[in-house]
């Protein structure tokens, strides 16, 4: 496969999570490239939860390597779907964030197949990472035997020359705040929701620090964090509100756990509000001696030819779901930057390397066994 041609054809398909018709139209032409070969691919869907795509060499539910990743993105301008190169980089949604790097693992396969590699070996596509992945937790649910001695992901993209060992926890709170309505010009007469739910989340400051980058930057920045994605509340200009709500995104590191962040919100809470935890993870974190990570690190440091270091990041990773089956994960994807913004890019080379990294590591897999 041309993995760069594979990429753009990916990115062509409007699948910004939701978009039901265009992923699956996406799945149908991912099983396409495959029609000729023996291996098997079905498409999972259970209820109206976004599908999940399954491409495996084997029968079994326990794979020597799965790749891990999502064809889903988010919402866009209707030219970033009609992507381009330029200057060494191919720009348009998804570039980055993740179609390059689905058309990495699709090209494994292509050539696990062609080479008859002795291992097995899988690819778990989702369409709703983005928005919670509540289809891939439906598709292990049932397949709760797939199991994987090591996982790859590519879904942690911005520099080719780090490998990610650790992912925060991301845990979603909503948090409401309920007042007395009254009119605007006796505000004595009620009781303002909103009011309520700013000194909470004043509260919530004291413990989880505001950081910006126009003020204040960590000089360490594996901390927990919190940023208020979402505020509301009042519904007309001379009323006073009656009810508030704001959406709070907290990423976790692994010696923070939730009940330790529930007790700091009861101490937060004002007269009046209350939270409910939306949803919750687990934190991704590996060995950084694990015999496994070294061998791959050693491999693509021969191909990029330069030393790599570990890296840790405050994003989520659908393989946090192999990690606590005890799977090694390596999370090491290419270079670019623009994730989920109008310029979003990844180097070309970066995409080849990633691709030559992995069929080698294949290979190395194939030959231990």
């Amino acid at each position: 496969m041309d993995v760069i041609q594979l990429a753009q054809e990916l990115m062509k398909f409007r699948t910004e999570t939701g978009n039901q018709a265009e992923i699956q139209k996406c799945m149908e032409y991912i099983k396409s490239l495959f029609q000729t070969t023996k291996v098997k691919i079905d498409i999972f869907q259970k209820d109206n939860l976004a599908p999940v795509l399954f491409i495996r060499n084997c029968n079994e539910a326990v794979f020597d390597v799965l790749v891990l990743g999502h064809l889903d993105v988010v919402p866009a301008k209707d030219e970033m779907f009609h992507p381009f190169i330029q200057d060494g980089k191919l720009y348009g949604r998804g570039s980055l964030d993740m179609k390059s790097f689905a058309a990495v693992a699709l090209n494994s396969m292509e050539y696990v197949l062609q080479h008859s590699l002795p291992i097995k070996f899988g690819i778990i596509l989702s369409s709703d990472e983005e928005k919670g992945s509540k289809g891939t937790e439906a598709f292990l649910n049932a397949n709760p035997n797939i199991f994987a001695n090591i996982v790859l992901d590519n879904d942690v993209g911005g520099d080719i020359t780090k490998i990610v060992t650790k992912c925060k926890n991301p845990v979603f709170v909503k948090i409401m705040a309920h007042g007395k309505e009254a009119h605007g010009s006796t505000p004595w007469d009620g009781i303002d929701a909103n009011e309520l739910l700013m000194k909470t989340l004043q509260n919530i400051r004291k413990d989880y620090p505001y950081y910006s980058l126009n003020g204040n930057i960590p000089e360490d920045k594996w901390i927990d964090t919190v940023h208020f994605a979402k505020i509301c509340g009042g519904d007309v200009s001379n009323i006073i509100a009656n009810y508030a709500e704001a959406l709070c995104d907290f990423r976790l590191v692994e010696t923070s756990s939730t009940a330790d962040l529930r007790k700091n919100l009861d101490r937060c809470m004002e007269d009046g509000v209350s939270y409910q935890i939306v949803s919750e993870s687990t934190p991704v974190v590996m060995d950084e001696q694990n015999p496994h990570i070294l061998a791959y690190k050693k491999f693509a440091e021969d191909i990029l030819g330069q030393s790599l270091d570990f890296e840790h990041i405050g994003g989520a990773t659908d393989s946090r779901e192999f990690a606590v089956k005890g799977s090694t994960v390596i999370m090491h994807s290419g270079s670019g930057e623009g994730m989920h913004a109008n310029g979003e890019y990844v180097e070309v080379d970066s995409v080849k390397k990633i691709a030559e990294i992995q069929i080698r590591f294949l290979e190395k897999m194939a030959l231990a066994k």
